[in-house]
Formats: C-alpha cells, sequence, structure tokens
C-alpha cells in the first residue's frame, strides 16, 4: 500500500513536470508555476501525504524530496519574474529552475529503490 501510494505521488510529479513544460512551450509560464506549486511545490505536501510518506524514508531521502519540492517552489517565482528579464536570460533562468527539480528528483532515483 505504502509503496503504491509513494509510486503514484511519483508518477504524478513526472506528469506535473509534462505539463510546465507544455504549459512553457505555450508561453504560458503563469500556468507552469501553478502546476509546479500545485502538484510539486511546498503547497502540495498535504495532498502528496508527505508528513506520512517521510515517516517511512529514510532521513537522506525525505531531505532529497524536501529539496525537489522547495525548488519547484523557487520555480515559481522564477517563472514569474522571466517575463519581466531582458533577452534569453529569463528563459535561461527558467531552465535552470527545472534542473534543480529533476536533479533532485535523479539524486533520489540514483540512490534509492521501492521494494
Amino acid at each position: 500500500m505504502m509503496q503504491e501510494h509513494m509510486l503514484g505521488n511519483m508518477r504524478d510529479h513526472l506528469r506535473a513536470l509534462e505539463e510546465m513544460l507544455a504549459a512553457l512551450a505555450k508561453g504560458d509560464s503563469g500556468e507552469a508555476g501553478r502546476v509546479a506549486e500545485e502538484r510539486l511545490g511546498l503547497s502540495s505536501l498535504d495532498n502528496h501525504g508527505a508528513a506520512h510518506m517521510a515517516k517511512v524514508m529514510p532521513p537522506e531521502m525525505a531531505a532529497i524530496g524536501t529539496q525537489m519540492h522547495q525548488a519547484a517552489s523557487r520555480f515559481v517565482t522564477i517563472a514569474a519574474d522571466a517575463d519581466l528579464a531582458e533577452g534569453n536570460e529569463g528563459a535561461k533562468a527558467v531552465y535552470g529552475a527545472l534542473a534543480d527539480i529533476t536533479a533532485a528528483c535523479n539524486a533520489c532515483h540514483a540512490g534509492y529503490r521501492i521494494r
């Protein structure tokens, strides 16, 4: 049961990243930010049962998860500010913020497996 819950959360995280990229491809940084916060950011923790999940994770795994949620919340501000940046600096910042999110995903998947 816990494994299914965790896998479901991670699959939803991946779908959220896909939706964020699709919104950015349409030039809708506001929608990308909304998805980031509601599905990945610190505001999403209750929806995903993060407090319950953290109890069964190794502390290092939980820390990586927290880093991912924090990175997603930072993405919201960066995406909102991107339209104000000159040239392609805003796009660079947005892609950097996305990389911060996926780096946390990769770090966790490189070190942990659900069994």
